[in-house]
């Protein structure tokens, strides 16, 4: 089935694997670079993001690859699939994408992909998306997230000058994930070991004395604990929303196909809940 007519094509840059690296036990990087990041940058948000094609296995697309044809000539079965990351770094110089994958073995799509991956080989993706950079403006900062964060937020950290206030918060599943960021602020690496995902997060924010002043606040992973946090933010501490970047990046029991299809009236019905407002049918 086509695309709807009218719809503006999405510009889909092609990259080479240039090398790939294994940070942590369940963290993996993979560097893009070649001629097809001619047309790309991602310099305006510590957020920005790209949506990686996955092909079906045995299906072979047209070269060059071209998605708005994909999607007009093939079954919907065999288009690709989109897996989100977040943009660790970006150099325009050497023109090099950096990518960090949280990997589980063989588990998922883009994990198993950046595990085997090899220089030489060629990616498609979409992108950058992104909302957040941290406001200069602001008294205080803080970032709180799990795995699927920790790129946006150690990319946030390394932004901020060495004379911001800042709390950071990430949850990991033990000392063995730790990360070293270039950054002044000292990160609270809290280790979940056989607890539920943001369990500790949850209990770590709520314990923070927070400042004074006017708090921009960055608070993103799985959708559960996400939806606690933005409860406490929002109404409880009476936050405006302006200065909040709150969202789930996955949630648990959910693939990003099944989550992405669900997210936006599941973040609609969460809000309105926590802010007394009617939902929308």
């Amino acid at each position: 089935m086509a695309e709807r007519p009218g719809r503006k094509p999405r510009k889909v840059h092609t990259a080479q694997v240039v090398r790939t690296e294994r940070l942590t036990p369940h963290m993996q990087r993979v560097v893009l670079s070649g001629t097809g990041l001619a047309g790309f940058a991602a310099d305006t948000c510590t957020d920005h993001y790209v949506k990686l094609l996955f092909g079906p296995p045995g299906v072979t697309y047209p070269t060059p690859f071209d998605l708005e044809r994909i999607r007009a000539e093939y079954p919907r079965e065999q288009w690709p699939v989109t897996r989100t990351y977040t943009v660790r770094a970006w150099d325009p110089e050497h023109r090099e994408l950096t990518l960090d994958f949280v990997i589980h073995g063989d588990e998922g799509l883009a994990g198993p992909w950046a595990i085997h991956a090899r220089p030489g080989e060629t990616i498609h993706f979409m992108g950058p998306g992104g909302a957040y950079t941290p406001d200069p403006d602001a008294d205080w900062h803080l970032l709180v997230g799990d795995e699927s964060a920790l790129p946006a937020i150690a990319r946030a950290l390394e932004t901020l000058p060495a004379a911001a206030r800042a709390h950071a918060f990430v949850e990991i599943s033990g000392p063995e994930e730790e990360q070293k960021i270039d950054s002044e602020v000292q990160v609270g690496w809290l280790h979940r070991g056989d607890r539920p995902v943001g369990e500790a997060l949850l209990e770590a924010v709520r314990s923070l004395e927070f400042p004074e002043g006017r708090l921009h606040a960055f608070v993103h992973g799985e959708a559960g604990f996400v939806k606690e946090l933005r409860r406490m933010l929002r109404v409880e501490l009476q936050i405006p929303r302006e200065d909040l970047s709150i969202s789930g990046y996955w949630r648990l029991g959910h693939d990003e196909d099944g989550w992405q299809a669900s997210k936006r009236e599941w973040n609609a019905r969460i809000e309105a809940e926590q802010e007394g407002r009617p939902a929308a049918a």
